[in-house]
C-alpha cells in the first residue's frame, strides 16, 4: 500500500425485444456509491450524541438504513448547529441514491462553511451520483486542498477517475483513501473492483478478501458471490496474459442484423465451426450459452451464487468460464474470461455475446450501413487511425462496465445518462423518466414482451419518443420501453436514465475508441 499522497492536478476542467446480456447486473460488482466512514477531525461530542453516532455507524454497516437515519436525526437535534451529523445523514442518502435530499443538506453546509472539507466532499458525492462530473471534480479537489487526509474525498475522486476510464489515476486515489481509512469496507471494495479492471487480478482478489474480513455486511448471498469472484480472480491471476492479441493488425467481417442486434460470426478454441455472437457494448465481459459451452467442452472454472437480472424471476446463476482462443476474421484473441449462462430464446439462435473487454484493445467500428464490423490495433499504445476528435463524443464507464453517454430527450431540460448498448434491440427509459410530464403523454397502447438475462417479462409499456439526441445527432420517433432500472443503477455508480438500443444506433456508423473513451456517430443516408 502506498504511504505517500498523490497530488491532484490543480488544473481543473472548465467548470418482442431482447435486452443486452450485459445488462444482467451482477450484484457482486456493485460498489456502494459512497462509503459511510468516520471523518477525521470530527467534533468532541457529548456522551448521548456520541453513542447515537456510533450506533448509527453500526446500523449503516449492517444495512439497517431507516434506523440509522432516525439516530442521525436525533444526534443532529442534540448538537444544534454542529454540521457533522447532518453531513453524515447526507452521506447516508447518497448511499441510498436519495441524491436530492443529500444535496439539500450538503449545499447549505458547504456554502456556510467554506473551510469544511467534509461538506465539500459530500456535496461532490451528490454531483457524482447524478453524473455532473465537472462539478464533482471541482468539489473533491476543494475538499482535498482543505484537508489532504479526507479519505472520503480521495474515494470520490478515485471513483470519478474510474468512470472516466483513467484507471491508473483511479487506483492511486483509492489507495490514498484506503491509506487514510484502512478499515472502511467500501473503500477496500472499490479498490478491488478497479484493480480487476486494471487486470491486476491477484491484487483484486486480495482486496476482496480484505473486504470480507472487515465488512459487517450480513447479506450471505452477496458474500457467496464475492467468494466465487475471488476464486475466479485467483484463477485469472495465474494466467500469464489475458486478451492477448495475435494475427492481423486489422480485419473486417460481415454483420447480420437480428432484431436490430449486430451478429458477428467467430470461431472458438481453434474449431472451424462458425458461431453466432451478438456484439454487445452493454456487457463488460463476454458471455457464452450453456448449450454452446457444453458442445465445445468449455467447463466452468467456478461458480458464484446467484445474481439479479431483468425478466423472469429476476435471478440467475453466476458461472465463470475460460476460453483459450477466439478468432474474428483475421484477428485472434487468446485467454478470454467468459460467463456461461442459460439463454432465454426469442427464436434467434445465438451462441454468445461479445463484451467490451474482448474488443477494448482495438479501434472498433460497427457500420450499420455497410453491415460490417472492423477491428484495428496499434503497437504504439494509441489506436490506429485515430478518429476525428472534433466530432467525437465522450463515453464514460460505469462501475459495472457499461458505456454511458449524455442523451437529450424532447421536453426534458437536463441531459440524461444513457447506456450505449448494441446488444439491446430497442431503447429503454427508466420508470422515473416515463412518469415525467414531458414523456408520459407519449405512451403507446401496445405492450411489449422483453427477454432479459433472468427470463421473459410480458406486458411492458412502450413509448414513442418525439426525439432523442446524442451529441449533435437527433433522431425522431424513437420507440422505447419503460423498465425499472434500479438494479442497473445499483451497479452503475452514477444515475442511468435509459439505454440507447439498436433501434436508435442502427442509424449510424459507430467508431469506438476505447483508449480515449470516445465514440464517433456518423449518420447514415440509408438505414438498414
Amino acid at each position: 500500500m502506498r504511504k505517500g499522497r498523490k497530488r491532484v492536478d490543480a488544473s481543473l476542467p472548465n467548470s418482442g425485444s431482447a435486452l443486452s446480456y450485459g445488462l444482467m447486473v451482477i450484484l457482486l460488482a456493485i460498489a456502494p456509491l459512497f462509503a459511510i466512514a468516520a471523518d477525521k477531525g470530527k467534533p468532541d461530542l457529548t456522551d448521548d450524541p456520541k453513542r447515537l453516532l456510533k450506533q448509527a455507524e453500526k446500523l449503516i454497516r449492517r444495512g439497517e438504513f431507516a434506523e440509522a437515519e432516525r439516530m442521525l436525526n436525533e444526534a443532529s437535534k442534540a448538537l444544534g448547529d454542529d454540521p457533522y451529523p447532518k453531513l453524515r445523514l447526507a452521506q447516508l442518502f447518497i448511499k441510498q441514491r436519495r441524491l436530492t435530499e443529500a444535496y439539500d443538506i450538503a449545499f447549505p453546509e458547504a456554502k456556510a462553511e467554506p473551510k469544511n472539507a467534509y461538506a465539500f466532499a459530500v456535496l461532490g458525492g451528490t454531483m457524482l451520483g447524478i453524473g455532473r462530473f465537472r462539478d464533482a471534480r471541482a468539489l473533491f479537489y476543494s475538499a482535498i486542498r482543505i484537508d489532504k487526509s479526507n479519505a472520503y474525498a480521495w474515494y470520490g475522486y478515485g471513483m470519478l477517475e474510474f468512470y472516466e476510464n483513467r484507471i491508473n489515476e483511479s487506483l492511486a486515489n483509492l489507495e490514498e483513501a484506503v491509506y487514510h481509512d484502512p478499515n472502511e469496507p467500501d473503500y477496500v471494495f472499490a479498490l478491488a473492483q478497479v484493480s480487476a479492471r486494471a487486470e491486476r487480478y491477484k491484487a483484486a482478489a486480495d482486496s476482496y478478501k480484505r473486504f470480507l474480513s472487515i465488512s459487517k455486511d450480513t447479506d450471505d448471498e452477496r458474500r457467496v458471490r464475492i467468494r466465487g469472484l475471488i476464486n475466479f480472480l485467483t484463477f485469472l491471476g495465474d494466467r500469464q496474459v489475458l486478451y492477448a492479441t495475435a494475427g492481423a493488425d486489422r480485419t473486417t467481417v460481415p454483420v447480420v442484423l437480428a432484431g436490430n442486434r449486430p451478429v458477428v460470426q467467430m470461431e472458438v478454441n481453434g474449431r472451424d465451426e462458425p458461431l453466432d455472437f451478438v456484439l454487445d457494448t452493454g456487457s463488460g465481459i463476454s458471455v457464452i450459452s450453456e448449450e454452446t459451452a457444453k458442445r465445445l467442452k468449455i467447463r466452468p472454472i467456478t461458480k458464484g451464487g446467484f445474481a439479479r437480472g431483468i425478466g423472469g424471476d429476476g435471478r440467475f446463476e453466476i458461472v465463470y468460464g475460460f476460453v483459450r482462443e477466439v478468432r474474428i476474421g483475421d484477428v485472434v484473441i487468446r485467454n478470454v474470461p467468459v460467463y456461461i449462462r442459460k439463454f432465454h430464446s426469442d427464436g434467434q439462435k445465438i451462441d454468445g455475446y461479445i463484451g467490451l473487454s474482448l474488443i477494448s484493445k482495438f479501434l472498433t467500428t460497427l457500420d450499420y450501413g455497410s453491415l460490417t464490423f472492423s477491428l484495428a490495433k496499434s503497437s504504439s499504445g494509441r489506436s490506429a487511425n485515430p478518429i476525428d476528435e472534433s466530432i467525437a463524443l465522450p463515453l464514460r464507464l460505469t462501475s459495472s462496465g457499461f458505456l454511458s453517454g449524455e442523451v437529450q430527450l424532447a421536453g426534458v431540460e437536463a441531459p440524461l445518462n444513457f447506456i450505449v448498448d448494441t446488444g439491446a434491440s430497442v431503447s429503454v427509459i427508466s420508470d422515473e423518466v416515463a412518469s415525467l410530464d414531458a414523456i408520459s403523454p407519449h405512451e403507446q397502447p401496445e405492450k411489449m414482451r422483453v427477454i432479459g438475462s433472468a427470463g421473459v417479462t410480458e406486458g411492458v409499456s412502450s413509448f414513442q419518443l418525439p426525439s432523442v439526441s446524442f451529441g449533435p445527432h437527433l433522431k425522431r420517433d424513437i420507440t422505447a420501453i419503460a423498465l425499472n432500472l434500479e438494479m442497473i443503477n445499483e451497479a452503475s455508480g452514477f444515475q442511468q436514465a435509459g439505454i440507447l438500443g439498436g433501434n436508435f444506433l442502427k442509424n449510424f456508423k459507430l467508431t469506438f475508441d476505447f483508449k480515449n473513451s470516445q465514440v464517433t456517430f456518423s449518420p447514415l443516408d440509408t438505414v438498414p
